[in-house]
Parts: structure tokens; C-alpha cells; sequence
């Protein structure tokens, strides 16, 4: 007897797809980009940008310029060796065929041409090549300038004589289009370009990079990066908008078991730390083994020092190292030639051997400096122990919050409207400025999906204030409550009662503040929140049309032009501008803010990689320091549009 099942078609050997040569990226860019929206598009530039700095890492190169040409195609210049020329003799075709034509090629395989190297997988500028339009490299080489075409990763002819150059020169161009049948979007944004080639320049001491944009007609745009101070100029960077404890930017470096350390901190008053971590130059977002070994030495080493002075006393607890490291900003750079990171993603560093380098070099430093610097070292040790009592006050607050839900079986705000549905992937919470505005959106919701919770008046600016302050905050309280998640060390994101928390203020210069408050609170406390995509902005009309018995909504000056344009400008025409949300009644408020159907949400998104420009960003806007804010307002006065100001 046989049991089976008859196929339609064979299934044997033949059928098994090979990907030759590019195709398998030009099929699943993804897997090699992480994706096809801008991010990926940006991505492109990194990648190419990345050769030419591990070059700089190497000792070979001091000056990278990247262009944004007119056409939104790119070119990467770097003064390095030049890819070489001469045949591959395994491959039998030039070694830079081999490098932008087949996967996993390069000298980063323990060939002996990169000491360390943020390119792990040996696949970027082939990846890069298979996603574009068209690319071009050309390379300086022993007097002579070498050219080669690919379109969409398939070689246009062989490498070829174009010129000469002087005998001494050498160096890499990179030109290439993203293919627009694979990317969203080929726009460059040079902010984000700006943004990362910073950051780049920083970590790389005495390297220039110059970014240019071609695109403006009036005046193309020209900044270079240049920072003899590298790591240390980063902390001061990242300082700016906040006042500094003491004057040194303290620097560490070091190097052991065969890993470079540099570390640069500096305190300053506020109440948040920053501390990011980086390894051949790639940022690290969930740290990893080297900023384990910094959180331990200062942990350490200042508690060693408190004791030792009589700063903490015998009977008094150590610091914990979330004491020490309150206001605290710092950058942990480690060299290392076979870095480990867990996950494709690089995100975080496995390496055992780089917690025990950095923990010994910041240790050994990190004590002499203190002791060579005693008033520093008790100002330091001073906050601290502020910090220490603070967060036994907050704990005591969290604990007695603890109590009484569980006194009173998870007791949530009297103010809070909730909804029915006990399954938070079906529900969401608006968070609403105000009385008014919050009785209109109770009576308009759906009460099975919608929660409400209105808040009176502007919440804490959490960017000034320590956690004993934030957990007594009766507004922060009750939506900590309402989320179910916790803050800080004891969120839990799989406890989140509600899929999107949506914040819905009045669009004016106060709803704007109010909004921001708020998204201060949730990126300070509650990141998670943001990187996986449950918060939201609500966009309520700007302005209501209404003629010959018809209505019409505009959510920006722009659609109600069109909206007038297609109905005629006429006397006919009443216009109502929106001053907030409490002058909508509950049906106008459904039709156009919370119905599903046909409302807007944006939703707030961040980038990783960008994550310490987000940090000075909101420091910028809602810390102490006036002229920094007054700077970004005047440079982004631009992009403000329907506010009443």
C-alpha cells in the first residue's frame, strides 16, 4: 500500500533557485539594509562611508568628503590606499571587481588588510552596488586613474585607464544612484547625513569630513567635521545645553588585551544620564560587554573613594551606580580586531574580553585623577549621595503606589474613562489637554476601544526634575497607573494596557509645549514605548469650511486653500479657525480626531542610531539653558507652520 500526497509539479533538484552574483539582495534588500524606507537609503551612504573611515582607523586616510550631487546620487572621497587594482587570483578578475561585485569580499577576513574594522560581514559596497541605479569607482593608484561602471551590480566594462595622477597620490571615489525600483523614497536628507558623519568625526581623532549638498540653486550647503579632541569634544558637544558640574571633560585611554579604550565623561546638573558606547566606530544602542566594564569601574572606584574620605560614612549604604552616574554624560570607544556583536543588528557587543579592558583602564585612571583632583571627585561624590536619598524617597513613593493598588485591586484614576475591552491590542488611550476638551472626547469615543484621560494643565518637565519628584507628580501618577507598564527600572512593556497612546492637545503654541512635555516623559521613562511604535500624535482640523449647508475640514493652511479653490472664494464661505480641541462638539471631534475611519495619527518614531542627537535635542528644549533653545528655535522658525504665535 502506498500513503502519499500526489504533486502537482516535481520537486527535485532542479527546482532549488540559485541567487547568482547580487540578485539574493536585489530580491531581499532587507536582510542586508535592514530596509527600503529612508533609513535604508541613508544606510547606502553609511556603508561606503564606512570603508573609507576604517581606512582613517588604520592610519591611512585624514580626509573623507561626501557630496549629495544635484540628481540626489552620491559621491564618497577618501585620500586612503585605493581599493587595489591587480588581479585576485582566486577570483581572476581585478580585487576591485571582487569587492563591489561578490558578497562577503574584502579585506576584513583576517587577510591582513584592516586591523580592526567596523565592517563585520565584508558585504557593504557590494550591497550598495546591487542596490543602485548605476555606480562608478574610480581609484588613484602609482600615477595612474582606474575606472570602473556597474548598473544594478552588473559590470559595464573591465577596469580600465582613465588618466593619471600625481605618483604620490592614491584614493577611492564612490558614485552611485539608489535604484528607485527597490527604495520608497531617493531623496537624501542632509540633516540625517549631518547627523551620522558627525558623529563619525568625533570618534575618529584629527579625521576631517567634509559634506557638501549641490541641491540648493541659491547656495549649496558646505560643513566639515573636524575634532583634534575627538571623544572628549563629543561629551563638551553633547554638554552644551546643559550646565557642567566641573570643568575637565575627563579622558581615558588605555589599551589591553589587545582592545584600544577610550572613554570621555563629564557630570552636569541635570537629573539623566547619557552614556553611549561604541565599538570600531559602530554605535552599540543596547551596549554590551565594554560599557558593562565602565558602569562597574565607576561603580567601583567611586565608592571606594567615598569610603575612603569619610563621604559615605560606615553605616551608610553604598551608591549604586545609577547614583554616580545621575547627570552623567560619557562615550565608551573601544578598538577591537574580531568584535562580537549579538545579533545582526550590532547592537550589542559579546566580546568578554572588552568588560575586563575598560574596567581595568577606567579603574586604574579613573582612581589617580580623583585623587589628583579632590575638589572635582567631591562634587561628584556630593551628587551622588543627593541622587541616593532621592531615589529612596521615589522608592518609598513607588512602594506606598504599590501598596494601594494592590489594597485596592489595581485601582486606576478616577479621572480616567476607560474602555471596555480588556484586550489591549484592541484598545487606546488619548491623553487630552484639559477639562473641556476631555468631556467632549468622553462623550464622543467609542466606549469599547477609546480610554480617556484628561490632564490638568501642563505636567512636570521631567528633564528637571529627580525621580522622588516625578513619582509624587499627581498627572505623571495617574497615567503611569493608567499604562500599567511602570517607569524607569520596573517597566514592563508587556503589561501595557492600551496598543496606541495617543496624545491629543490643541493646536497652538501651549498644545505644542504640552505635547512635547509629554513625549519628554515617555522618551526619559518609558522609551520602549516610542521604539516599538505605540505612541501617537493626534492631528485635529485647523479649520472648518462650511457652505451652502456642506462642511468641510482643512488640517493645514495648504488643504484649505485647495478646499477653496475647488468651492470658489466667496462670501458664501464661513470659515472657523480652531483655537482647540474643547470648541469641537463630540460629533465634530469624532468625525475628525478620533474616528479610525477617517482620522489622522502620526506616529512617533526614533532613530537608534541617531539616539544622541534625540537626547541633546530634548535636553535643548526643555533644560535650563536659554541661548542653546533660542539657537535651535531660530534655526527651525522655518518648518513652524499653523501655530498662532
Amino acid at each position: 500500500m502506498q500513503m502519499g500526497v500526489e504533486m502537482s509539479a516535481e520537486y527535485g533538484a532542479d527546482q532549488i533557485q540559485i541567487l547568482e552574483g547580487l540578485e539574493a539582495v536585489r530580491k531581499r534588500p532587507g536582510m542586508y539594509i535592514g530596509s527600503t524606507s529612508s533609513r535604508g537609503l541613508h544606510h547606502l551612504v553609511y556603508e561606503i562611508v564606512d570603508n573609507a573611515v576604517d581606512e582613517a582607523l588604520g592610519g591611512y586616510c585624514d580626509t573623507i568628503d561626501v557630496t549629495i550631487n544635484k540628481d540626489n546620487s552620491i559621491t564618497v572621497i577618501d585620500n586612503g590606499r585605493g581599493i587595489p587594482v591587480g588581479i585576485n587570483q582566486k577570483a581572476g578578475i581585478p580585487a576591485v571587481e571582487v569587492v563591489f561585485t561578490i558578497l562577503h569580499a574584502g579585506g576584513k577576513f583576517g587577510g591582513g588588510g584592516y586591523k580592526v574594522s567596523g565592517g563585520l560581514h565584508g558585504v557593504g559596497a557590494s550591497v550598495v552596488n546591487a542596490l543602485s541605479n548605476w555606480l562608478e569607482v574610480e581609484i588613484c593608484n602609482e600615477g595612474k586613474i582606474y575606472k570602473q561602471r556597474y548598473e544594478r551590480g552588473h559590470v559595464c566594462y573591465p577596469l580600465k585607464v582613465v588618466g593619471d595622477c600625481e605618483p604620490e597620490k592614491t584614493g577611492t571615489k564612490v558614485t552611485f544612484k539608489p535604484d528607485d525600483t527597490i527604495f520608497e523614497e531617493t531623496v537624501y536628507d542632509f540633516e540625517v547625513l549631518q547627523q551620522r558623519l558627525r558623529e563619525m568625526a568625533f570618534l575618529t581623532k584629527n579625521l576631517k569630513i567634509v559634506l557638501r549638498d549641490l541641491r540648493p540653486e541659491e547656495k549649496p550647503i558646505e560643513k566639515t567635521y573636524h575634532y583634534e579632541g575627538g571623544i572628549k569634544e563629543f561629551v563638551s558637544y553633547l554638554n552644551k545645553s546643559k550646565t557642567p558640574l566641573y570643568d575637565d571633560v575627563l579622558y581615558f585611554e588605555g589599551r589591553k588585551d589587545n582592545v584600544i579604550v577610550e572613554v570621555a565623561m563629564q557630570h552636569n546638573d541635570s537629573y539623566t544620564e547619557s552614556s553611549y558606547s561604541f565599538v570600531n566606530n559602530i554605535n552599540t544602542p543596547e551596549g554590551g560587554t565594554h560599557l558593562a566594564g565602565f558602569k562597574n569601574a565607576l561603580t567601583k572606584t567611586f565608592n571606594d573613594y567615598a569610603r575612603s574620605t569619610k563621604l559615605l560614612k560606615d553605616s551608610e549604604a553604598n551608591l549604586s551606580g545609577d547614583d554616580i552616574r545621575e547627570g552623567l554624560t560619557a562615550i565608551v570607544s573601544i578598538k577591537i580586531e574580531d568584535p562580537q556583536f549579538e545579533g545582526q543588528t550590532k547592537q550589542k557587543l559579546g566580546n568578554s574580553e572588552a568588560r575586563g579592558a575598560v574596567d581595568s583602564v577606567v579603574s586604574e585612571q579613573l582612581t589617580y585623577y580623583l585623587e589628583q583632583n579632590p575638589t572635582v571627585a567631591k562634587q561628584i561624590c556630593e551628587k551622588s549621595i543627593l541622587a541616593q536619598r532621592a531615589r529612596e524617597a521615589a522608592r518609598k513613593a513607588r512602594d506606598l503606589t504599590r501598596r494601594k493598588t494592590a489594597l485596592e485591586g489595581m485601582a486606576l484614576p478616577g479621572k480616567l474613562a476607560d474602555c471596555s475591552d480588556k484586550d489591549p491590542k484592541n484598545c487606546e488611550i488619548f491623553i487630552v489637554e484639559g477639562d473641556s476638551a476631555g468631556g467632549s472626547a468622553k462623550t464622543a469615543r467609542s466606549r469599547a476601544t477609546q480610554a480617556i484621560l484628561p490632564l490638568r494643565g501642563k505636567i512636570l518637565n521631567v528633564e528637571k526634575a529627580r525621580l522622588d519628584r516625578i513619582y509624587s507628580n499627581a498627572e505623571i501618577k495617574a497615567m503611569i497607573t493608567a499604562f500599567g507598564t511602570g517607569i524607569h527600572d520596573d517597566f514592563d512593556i508587556s503589561k501595557l494596557r492600551y496598543d496606541k497612546i495617543i496624545i491629543m492637545t490643541d493646536a497652538d503654541v501651549d498644545g505644542a509645549h504640552i505635547a512635547t512635555l509629554m513625549l519628554t516623559f515617555l522618551y526619559r521613562f518609558m522609551p520602549e514605548l516610542i521604539k516599538q511604535g505605540h505612541v501617537y500624535l493626534a492631528q485635529p482640523p485647523l479649520y472648518k469650511l462650511e457652505k451652502n449647508k456642506k462642511t468641510w475640514y482643512a488640517y493645514s493652511d495648504e488643504e484649505l486653500s485647495k478646499i477653496l479653490d475647488e468651492v470658489g472664494r466667496d462670501q458664501n464661505n464661513k470659515i472657523q479657525r480652531y483655537k482647540g480641541l474643547g470648541e469641537m462638539d463630540a460629533e465634530q471631534l469624532w468625525d475628525t480626531t478620533m474616528d479610525p475611519e477617517k482620522r489622522v495619527l502620526l506616529r512617533v518614531s526614533m532613530n537608534e542610531e541617531a539616539e544622541s542627537e534625540i537626547d541633546l535635542t530634548f535636553t535643548t528644549l526643555m533644560g535650563d539653558k536659554v541661548e542653546p533653545r533660542r539657537e535651535f528655535i531660530e534655526a527651525n522658525a522655518k518648518f513652524v507652520q499653523n501655530l498662532d504665535i
